[in-house]
């Protein structure tokens, strides 16, 4: 590799389809050896109530891939940086064991605050 440029992405949609988005960009990047983090913004913080599922989860299955919830289970593995907004948990009324498992409460100024100067930033 060239470098090692970190992927960052904000989910700022409470959308099921666009976190599983971002979780297969973020993972492809990862399984490049870049560095990846996800932040989901404001309202998109309830895609990560445990237990995770989205409307399309059956589709999906039907089609050999895996549902959101395995998903995020393979993102965390490949330690993707999965981190909540604080706000958007407090505005949803989320506490941080309502959420699945090693997913971080952050705040966008503390997550944007570590993007490298050569980093990458996609919002979906």
């Amino acid at each position: 590799m060239r470098d090692m440029q970190g992927l960052n992405i904000i989910v700022a949609v409470a959308e099921g389809r666009r976190l599983y988005a971002a979780l297969e960009t973020g993972m492809a990047m990862a399984a490049l050896g870049r560095p990846v983090r996800i932040f989901l913004q404001g309202e998109a913080a309830a895609l990560l109530r445990d237990p995770v599922s989205f409307a399309g989860d059956a589709a999906r299955k039907a089609a050999g891939q895996p549902d959101l919830a395995r998903l995020v289970e393979e993102a965390i593995a490949m330690e993707i940086g999965v981190f909540v907004c604080q706000s958007g948990m407090a505005l949803l009324g989320l506490a941080a064991t309502d959420l699945v498992p090693y997913v971080r409460a952050a705040g966008l100024v503390s997550f944007l605050a570590d993007v490298g100067p050569a980093d990458r930033l996609i919002v979906y």
